[in-house]
Formats: structure tokens, C-alpha cells, sequence
């Protein structure tokens, strides 16, 4: 696909001194806005999607059990800080405005922030919404909702609880595109094909990491988990099984 995601995760990922960390089955309560596909959505009534997978083999390093609590996206974090789950596992860019109330795991892939737009449309450019001729839509408190404010305004703005509600607005015609991670607009692409595209990419680069209570010492154990899954090659399997080339 147009997403070179295996060789920008292996650039991103930084290198850790692998060694045991054993968190004797503790089961981890995880807080989730489970409406992001392909990185967590819900099937038959079970959590799953690359994070999950990504998740699940840490944890089998780790030797930990993963609760998934769904929750909305607003005030997600916190509730986090308030103990109501022990991490947040949602897609999450890494940004030094999080990064002074919660802790951050490394990255564990880079995304790219795209616009997903009709087929229709497929050819107009980030200018025509910038012109006030289209409208843009995303999901309020989300990186994608800073930089499309950035980039056409928020008077041409509109913004949604859950990227779902976007998706829905934008095949209905009430907006025209919805700037969102690249790694979900391609499963919105795929489910919606010959309807939906992503018109416009590369807008950003963005690194997602697993997110802490400050000063949590799952932080420590997680990033030995991931730098492991990273070193076997565990990482990029599950980049490849979401993202097939």
C-alpha cells in the first residue's frame, strides 16, 4: 500500500537493553475508545485489532493478562489519571502536550495523517478546503483535530465524538473529507471501496505509543516487552497481517 509502515517502524522503535520483566499474571485493565479500526474495534462482542495483537504479545512476554474497558475518547486520559484503568491503549500520538500529564511507552509505529474523502471528489486537494469550498470533519480532542484546525480553520471544522460519526457524516454529504491517521483511513478505504478514498496523505508524521499513569512502573516492563517484540520480528508480522502489502 501507499503506507511503507514496516521499514518507518523499524526506524522509530528505539533500540532497549532487553532483559526479564515479569508481571506474575497481573491482569492490566486497559482503557480503550474501541471505535478505530483496524487498531481496535469490537467483532462479535470481543476487543480486537492491531493494537490488541500488539498488546497480547507484550504480554506474553511480560507474562501479564489484558482487560480491555471500552471508553469514550473524551476524557479518556483523565480517567486514566484517576485510576480507573492502568493504561490507555487507543491509537495515541506521542506529543509533549500529553506527555506532561501521562507517561509514554517508545513508539510502536508512525502514522501519517491523511484526508479520507468520496471517490467523487478524489483529485481536490487540502487548498479547496482551505478555500472554504469544502469541509473538513474529525474527532474532537484528537491530533487530527488540531492540525485540520491548523490547516482550513475551525469555522470549517467539523468535529465528531468518534471518527464512526465522521465517516458516517462524510458519506451522507455533510462534510467532504475527515483528516485522520492514514493506518485507519486505509481500513475505512478498504471496508468502503469505490465510495471512500484517501484523497490526501503525508500531512504529518506522527509516532503512537501505550500510555501510563506518571511514574507507573508498567511503563518500564512494557518498553522491555516491546523492544522485544521488536527485535524477533513479532512487530512487523502484525504491521503486515493489518497492513497486507
Amino acid at each position: 500500500m501507499y503506507m511503507k509502515l514496516a521499514g518507518a517502524l523499524c526506524a522509530a522503535v528505539l533500540a532497549l537493553p532487553v532483559h526479564a520483566a515479569d508481571l506474575s499474571n497481573q491482569v492490566i485493565n486497559i482503557g480503550s475508545d474501541t471505535t478505530y479500526p483496524p487498531h481496535e474495534f469490537i467483532e462479535d462482542g470481543v476487543v480486537k485489532g492491531f493494537d490488541v495483537d500488539v498488546v497480547a504479545e507484550i504480554c506474553a512476554r511480560i507474562k501479564c493478562q489484558p482487560n480491555w474497558i471500552t471508553t469514550a475518547w473524551d476524557g479518556i486520559f483523565g480517567k486514566l489519571q484517576a485510576g480507573e484503568f492502568d493504561m490507555v491503549v487507543s491509537g495515541v500520538t506521542i506529543t509533549e502536550e500529553r506527555d506532561k500529564i501521562v507517561d509514554f511507552s517508545e513508539p510502536y509505529i508512525i502514522v501519517q495523517q491523511g484526508v479520507l474523502m468520496r471517490v467523487a471528489d478524489q483529485g481536490k486537494t487540502i487548498d479547496d478546503f482551505k478555500s472554504g469550498a469544502m469541509r473538513l470533519a474529525s474527532q474532537t480532542g484528537t491530533t487530527n483535530a488540531t492540525l485540520g484546525e491548523e490547516l482550513v480553520g475551525r469555522d470549517n471544522l467539523a468535529l465528531f465524538d468518534a471518527f464512526n460519526n465522521a465517516v458516517v457524516a462524510l458519506q451522507n454529504g455533510d462534510v467532504d473529507g475527515v483528516i485522520i491517521d492514514s493506518t485507519s483511513a486505509a481500513a475505512y478505504e478498504q471496508e468502503f471501496a469505490g465510495e471512500l478514498t484517501v484523497g490526501i496523505t503525508g500531512l504529518s508524521s506522527d509516532p503512537l505509543g501505550l500510555v501510563f499513569q506518571e511514574g507507573s512502573q508498567l511503563q518500564d516492563a512494557f518498553n522491555v516487552g516491546l523492544a522485544e517484540i521488536k527485535a524477533d520480528g513479532t512487530l512487523d508480522k502484525l504491521v503486515l497481517k493489518w497492513w497486507p502489502k
